[in-house]
């Protein structure tokens, strides 16, 4: 049930087109759920990690956003550890 939920707009699926572009917060999204896009990917051809039909510039930002704080982000908060001699 989680992965159907995590898949439901994955980038590729149909639901954007010309008409109807994904935008930041679509960005943002995609950008969350890249790893479950790049194994989706794998099996069906159609499904990509990044959606074709998107709004431009806020697409790219949503999305570069999400790749940095869900990935590069965690590391920023951890505590180095400390020596004790």
């Amino acid at each position: 049930m989680i992965m159907s939920l995590l898949t439901g707009c994955i980038p590729g699926d149909g639901t954007n087109n010309i008409e109807h572009s994904a935008g930041f917060f679509m960005g943002i999204w995609h950008g969350w759920i890249a790893p479950i896009s790049l194994i989706i990917g794998v099996f069906k051809h159609d499904i990509r990690l990044y959606e074709v039909y998107n709004s431009g510039w806020w697409y790219d930002f949503g999305y570069y956003i999400a790749i940095i704080s869900g990935f590069g982000g965690v590391s920023l908060f951890r505590r180095k550890k400390v020596s004790r001699d």
